[in-house]
């Protein structure tokens, strides 16, 4: 729909019509399960149009044929990335990280940890479960793994480098930045670096959640997937619930996002705490 006024003129630099918005709407929820709204539509010509300048499209109809001729191209990637939102912080919803304590000190003696962060962004939710866990068993090398895996690949580039601006640990207590951080100096200065030992216990790995098949093996002891399903529709959150429940112990927990409920998957799944869930058992 046109809501320019009479005689007004465009300042894009590209026309994007209404069909435009529905193709990318259908690409996007074809490939990733993301359910784009429409009221998102100034949000993907921002991000997009870059993509146009870097590949030299001239336009949205070019750019799009493109993507639909060739199922394989390398710019599906970008594609992608450009319309991920990745909003995180470190200890994000922070209630849900006691839980996570209090839930690994039930794991026998010798056993390994093992956690799943299923949208690692830029890497400070993972670090978060790292720093948790060091904190439990009180070492920084503690029995424990954390897959961390992310659709958009340039965020979790970001993640594995492990450097932040100081105004990233605002929340963080001074003992834990001392503990997990190193400061920078010089032409660094007003960053940190997450720690090597933390780092050590994080692998990162791309991964698309619509994926017909996960590479990795279960059981894990946790995963997170917080704040995402809110982009996807009932149907394909249920989907993506159906694979994490096989990946899980029978008294494994699901962190899931403030805003997410999963009534829909009470077969699934069952609410324990807030926003934690568990398998059902049958």
């Amino acid at each position: 729909m046109n809501t320019r006024a009479p005689g007004e003129q465009s300042t894009r630099e590209y026309a994007f019509s209404s069909q435009d918005f529905d193709c990318v709407k259908k690409m996007i929820y074809a490939r990733a399960g993301i359910a784009l709204a429409e009221n998102r539509q100034e949000m993907v010509y921002t991000r997009l149009s870059r993509r146009l300048r870097a590949t030299g499209a001239r336009g949205f109809g070019e750019y799009l044929a493109r993507l639909e001729r060739d199922n394989r191209d390398t710019e599906w990637e970008s594609f992608v990335n450009a319309l991920t939102t990745n909003l995180t912080s470190f200890f994000r919803e922070e209630h849900h990280f006691p839980i996570l304590a209090e839930h690994v000190r039930k794991r026998q003696p010798g056993q390994t940890v093992k956690l799943w962060c299923s949208a690692a962004s830029t890497g400070e939710e993972p670090y978060s479960m790292a720093m948790t866990m060091v904190e439990t068993f009180n070492s920084l090398k503690p029995p424990v793994r954390i897959l961390a895996t992310d659709i958009d690949t340039e965020v979790l580039a970001v993640a594995r480098e492990g450097v932040y601006s100081l105004d990233k640990l605002e929340s963080m207590s001074p003992e834990r930045i001392r503990r997990f951080f190193l400061k920078g100096k010089n032409g660094t200065a007003g960053y940190v670096r997450v720690r090597q030992e933390l780092r050590d216990l994080v692998a990162f790995r791309p991964l698309n959640l619509l994926d017909p098949r996960y590479p990795m093996r279960g059981p894990f002891d946790a995963i997170f997937c917080r704040n995402v399903m809110i982009y996807f529709d009932k149907p394909t959150q249920y989907r993506i619930l159906q694979k994490f429940v096989p990946l899980l112990n029978r008294d494994g927990l699901l962190f899931m996002g403030h805003s997410e409920v999963f009534q829909h998957a009470s077969d699934l799944i069952r609410l324990i705490d807030r926003t934690v869930y568990r398998p059902v058992v049958k």
